[in-house]
């Protein structure tokens, strides 16, 4: 008797666990760890992984039932796959169904159907499967399944002779095009020849061209185009048999543009010294974790480079993750310039075909390099030498929804499985990552200067309340306003930050001070002057702006604020002779569009780039000379203990930006502020000086690195419920949990009311506390035992990005 244990795709409490099915004596030796199946599940069959296969069960025999259908006889999940599973429930406690579909592309959950293909000549198969390919090239799995050839079928995708490949219903399929296939017999080809009438000329030629490509495939246009032909001819000959058309398959290409190949750069000595110490890892098989911390401009991705091109001649693989889908056109070009078709691409920009079809060249070993936003850290790769975090203080690589794990403890726990080494790289790493290398928990490698030995660029900071004092009430400061126009007159490119979309920020009376705001969310709404619409950024809620105040009825209604638009269109009016382009969530929805835009960027067609935070990092343009922030206060007065940290890591991010290649580059910081330590400390670029500061405010309010966090958060449509349970959450945390553990709260989140439901969290901070996880499990078995019936939501967030 053999057992599978199945995870089945049912996200509910009583069911988080393995299910003994029994495997039935057809399915026996086809039958692995990390395959698909179809299950009975109370009244009907769904989908299940198989994580453990057993030769005994305590399940009574009249009661085990079979396994219905099994999906997949190639594994979908390696065993490291399942492993890391099981650590992603307890470490973010999640349900292990959620862990295990997070590995997987959406087209693998999708309906699909599968089929053959033959890989090899049909007289090399078993003489059992030869008749199947007769006909054609492709055959539906079905076919073998009914027939009981599927052992056969196994072994024939063992040695390579066959692929089965999951064709996508409406969730993207395999892309084919139709070639043509030169007949494999001579015989046959001189027969037709013999046969054509003499007028025939052109037929004649392309038979004779054919015989020197027996069984050869070609596209049509480039036998058309080599042979000096017309398609009539060539249709003719096919319909003698000379030929026959067929489907081959292609894989999405995701990349728009070809790139030129680039050779390694001499490294510094700083670089040289950083890149031993990490080969050193890799040659000798150690899980060290490094944190790069080095200047904006120091040449870290060309260490990141060279680390990879050691690994690869190591024969392993390596993953590259960057934190944002408008990073990845850049970076993805600069590793494809280096190490061409090896690299794969996944992020959220991509079509779902797109997605599966990378995930199978990582899947089936074609590729060696991923280069991804988050969740690439998941890549099916078998045989990794190093993880690299591009701008590893970045907050998306935490993700926000179940299971809320961090790419940074993935990497590294990863890591651990292949013995190789992360690099954590920044200019500005998080205080966490940067206290760990301080304790030597992690390796610390720094480069202090700029690969081409540029100096950084000159900071200026204005204090826009003297702005204000002078009368210049516009967005802009006299001193930025100087510096554009001296740029446009040498035509070099300049970028502007904004850290806010939209055309101003709220809309508000100016007679009763009424502010117009979301139905649905407790937040103002912002005002977008392209389709003279005031959206909510929360719940995507729209309106179209009023005429006068829905309080008062005054017709003094007034925009506040400033966003991306708005500044679109000051700069048009001030300088009409600038071509600009803006790049935020609004500009970049459609699919390529952050290409398009850093492209017309890169190649002169704009003189200045407006964005928001999208811009701040990553780009690297040699004709960019200024950087103008246009509000540094927008992250400072969150109320989030990280506000300083963000504000820091922007400014001096966007700060680098400048004056990369030969030309020298200048900063202007507009602020309300200009004595808080953040935004002096980012002028100087002065990282160490910052950290120690905020870690003395960190230790006197006690938060990380000092403590560790967890965020609870409970919500309701009815603001007395979702109180009456925040207290409740907060009265069983207190009894169950020890007195080192601070716990904070109940309090309304910030933003108390989101898609109207009232939010309420609590904060917990602990340096050790052993019954933690074990006392969220029991608190998260009562929410979902008895308050979810009231339509209570519950959420548990360890280590959270942002409270």
């Amino acid at each position: 008797m053999k057992v599978a244990e199945v995870i089945v795709d049912v996200s509910a409490y009583p069911i988080d666990r393995p299910f003994d099915y029994l495997i039935p004596e057809e399915m026996q030796e086809l039958i692995e760890m990390g395959c698909r199946v179809k299950v009975p599940f109370g009244p009907r069959n769904v989908l299940g992984f198989v994580t453990e296969i057993k030769d005994t069960t305590e399940v009574p025999v009249d009661k085990i039932k079979s396994l219905s259908q099994l999906l997949d006889i190639t594994p979908v999940l390696t065993t490291e796959m399942l492993k890391l599973a099981k650590w992603l429930k307890t470490e973010t406690i999640c349900y292990e169904i959620d862990a295990l579909q997070v590995m997987l592309p959406s087209a693998l959950r999708a309906k699909y159907e599968k089929q053959v293909s033959l890989l090899t000549d049909v007289e090399q198969l078993p003489i059992l499967l030869q008749p199947y390919f007769q006909r054609a090239t492709k055959v539906n799995y079905k076919a073998f399944e009914k027939d009981g050839m599927l052992h056969d079928l196994k072994r024939a995708v063992k040695d390579k002779q066959l692929v089965i490949e999951n064709i996508v219903k409406q969730k993207g399929n395999i892309k084919e095009i139709r070639k043509v296939k030169i007949n494999e017999s001579i015989e046959t080809l001189q027969k037709i020849l013999g046969n054509i009438s003499k007028r025939a000329r052109k037929q004649q030629q392309l038979l004779q061209w054919m015989m020197n490509h027996v069984g050869e495939v070609f596209d049509l246009q480039d036998i058309l185009t080599d042979t000096n032909t017309s398609q009539a001819v060539l249709q003719a000959v096919i319909e003698y048999g000379g030929a026959e058309f067929v489907q081959e398959e292609v894989y999405r290409d995701p990349f728009s543009k070809e790139v030129k190949k680039t050779i390694s750069l001499n490294l510094t000595d700083e670089q040289e010294n950083a890149l031993q110490k990490i080969t050193n890892s890799i040659k000798n098989r150690i899980s060290e974790t490094f944190l790069l911390h080095g200047i904006t401009g120091s040449g870290k991705t060309e260490v990141y480079l060279q680390a990879i091109e050691q690994c690869l001649l190591e024969g392993k693989e390596a993953i590259v993750l960057v934190p944002e889908i408008s990073l990845t056109p850049q970076m993805t070009d600069r590793f494809r310039s280096r190490f061409g078709e090896l690299v794969a691409v996944m992020h959220s920009g991509l079509s779902v075909g797109e997605k599966y079809d990378e995930w199978r060249k990582i899947h089936e070993g074609k590729v060696k390099v991923v280069v991804g936003a988050r969740s690439a850290v998941f890549a099916p790769f078998r045989n990794v030498g190093i993880f690299i975090l591009d701008e590893e203080h970045e907050s998306t690589y935490k993700q926000e929804d179940a299971p809320r794990y961090h790419a940074r403890d993935v990497a590294i726990w990863r890591s651990e499985y292949y013995q190789c080494p992360v690099i954590l790289g920044s200019a500005t790493p998080s205080l966490e990552s940067f206290a760990r290398a301080k304790k030597n928990v992690y390796t610390l490698l720094t480069l202090k200067e700029r690969a081409l030995k540029q100096s950084l660029p000159t900071v200026h900071v204005v204090d826009m309340r003297n702005e204000l004092k002078n009368g210049n009430r516009s967005m802009f400061s006299e001193s930025l306003v100087e510096a554009i126009r001296t740029r446009l007159e040498k035509k070099e490119q300049m970028v502007l930050f904004l850290n806010r979309r939209g055309y101003s920020s709220f809309v508000m009376c100016r007679d009763c001070g009424t502010v117009v705001q979301c139905e649905n969310c407790d937040i103002s709404l912002t005002y977008h002057r392209s389709n003279e619409k005031l959206k909510c950024h929360y719940c995507g809620y729209e309106q179209r702006v009023p005429k006068t105040c829905p309080q008062c009825q005054s017709d003094h209604i007034r925009y506040f604020g400033t966003g991306t638009q708005k500044v679109e269109e000051e700069l048009t009016k001030l300088f009409p002779e600038a071509k600009v382009l803006r790049m935020d969530v609004d500009t970049t929805k459609t699919k390529g569009s952050h290409e398009e835009i850093l492209e017309a960027f890169g190649k002169g067609h704009a003189d200045i780039l407006l964005g928001t935070q999208m811009i701040a990092k990553g780009l690297d343009f040699p004709n960019i000379t200024l950087v103008g922030v246009l509000s540094a206060d927008t992250s400072l007065h969150l109320p989030d203990f990280r506000s300083a940290e963000k504000t820091f890591q922007l400014l001096t991010q966007v700060s680098g930006r400048a004056g990369r290649h030969q030309l020298p580059g200048e900063v202007i910081i507009q602020t309300y502020t200009p004595e808080h330590y953040a935004i002096e400390l980012a002028k100087e670029q002065q990282y160490e000086p910052f950290y120690e500061r905020e870690m003395w405010m960190r230790h006197q309010a006690g938060y990380p690195p000092y403590y560790y966090l967890a965020l609870v958060q409970i919500s309701h449509e009815d603001i007395m419920l979702a109180s009456e349970y925040a207290q409740k959450t907060v009265d069983f945390l207190r009894s169950n949990l020890s007195f080192n553990v601070s716990i904070i709260g109940p309090t309304a989140s910030s933003i108390s009311r989101v898609q109207n439901r009232y939010r309420y969290q609590c904060l917990i901070k602990y340096k050790v506390e052993p019954n933690l996880i074990e006392t969220f499990i029991q608190l998260i078995k009562l929410y979902r035992s008895d308050w979810i019936k009231k339509g209570i939501l519950l959420t548990v967030d360890l280590n959270p990005s942002s409270i």
